[in-house]
């Protein structure tokens, strides 16, 4: 499993500190700044964390604060896919920047290997974790060979050979059917049958042949669940027809290979609900629904000049009266 939490990564050619940064920016907003820039590389960006540090906001204050400072171009959520093979998962990086940035750099950077390299690193090993967690893949468990000789000693482990004992002329299991059996491991609510991936692993197959990989399939199906999922085979048939990826330029992998992409793109994610998509797609760092939101909370929280001079004269007028015998 991957570290948690969302570390923080600076981005590149920011302007030296000054006195002056983040002057423009609201009270709040200022303070978790400054507190966020002085933060090393690698520290927790989450709200948990970030609550814990700053005691004059709670997390509500601060998920808040952190999406205004995305909208104003400080700072972006990705997912990053690290390791190789089946040992591959995803960990959560947060992108600072203190001089703001518009939507337009933070896509150019956000594509580019340089912010994938800048990603990756500083993630612990496998090996340096205990050896106990590596078997429980599911590919591995479906694919693995017999052991050459017998162990003297009984383990819990071996429970899996049974299910990794198919006979010789079955056919090992698509990359497409795993991903959808892997469903249920990352999220109980997408748990799905035998005869459920099988139905639905043609609907998943043109996801790879659009040049995706099973992380991005998985985290695409699992982001943004309902509290309650009815019909897991009919959700997850629906998000693969709504949801599929479209067409990559033609390139020198064919369809049916199932070797990833040598260039990994990082997954950015909404910085309100964390729902994952591309760069492009999610301008100020906010998906549509949270953009709207965001749009709509700042023009009613914010008063007019009207509204404002008829304030400081009810105010004027009150100290008045308590002036009065």
């Amino acid at each position: 499993m991957a570290k948690p939490g969302c570390d923080k990564r600076s981005a590149p050619g920011q302007q030296p500190r000054t006195r002056d940064d983040f002057a423009l920016l609201p009270t709040r907003e200022r303070y978790v700044a400054g507190f966020v820039d002085h933060l090393p590389d690698g520290a927790s960006m989450s709200v948990k964390q970030l609550a814990k540090q700053l005691p004059l906001y709670g997390q509500q204050a601060i998920s808040t604060a952190l999406k205004a400072l995305s909208v104003a171009g400080h700072l972006r959520r990705v997912r990053c896919a690290v390791g190789a093979g089946d040992e591959t998962r995803w960990v959560f990086r947060t992108f600072w920047s203190r001089t703001a940035r518009d939507n337009e750099w933070w896509t150019t950077y956000l594509t580019t290997e340089t912010a994938s390299r800048t990603a990756a690193p500083a993630e612990p090993p496998a090996a340096s974790a205990p050896p106990a967690p590596a078997p429980v893949a599911v590919p591995q468990q479906r694919t693995a060979p017999k052991p050459k000789s017998p162990e003297p000693e009984p383990t819990p482990a071996p429970v899996a050979t049974p299910a990794a004992a198919p006979t010789g002329g079955a056919a090992a299991p698509s990359p497409a059917y795993l991903a959808l059996a892997e469903l249920g491991r990352k999220d109980i609510r997408l748990a799905l049958s035998a005869d459920d991936c099988a139905a639905l692993e043609p609907q998943a197959a043109a996801w790879f042949a659009r040049g995706v990989d099973a992380d991005y399939l998985i985290a695409a199906l699992t982001a943004g669940l309902p509290a309650q999922v009815d019909c897991p085979p009919r959700f997850v048939r629906r998000r693969l027809a709504d949801k599929i990826p479209p067409h990559r330029p033609a390139g020198p992998s064919s369809p049916g290979t199932s070797t990833p992409a040598p260039a990994r793109r990082l997954l950015m994610e909404c910085t309100d609900c964390g729902r994952p998509g591309l760069p492009e797609a999610l301008p100020d760092g906010l998906c549509r629904p949270c953009r709207v939101a965001h749009t709509e909370s700042q023009q009613a929280s914010s008063p007019g000049p009207t509204e404002i001079a008829a304030v400081k004269a009810h105010m004027a007028n009150l100290r008045d009266l308590l002036k009065a015998p």
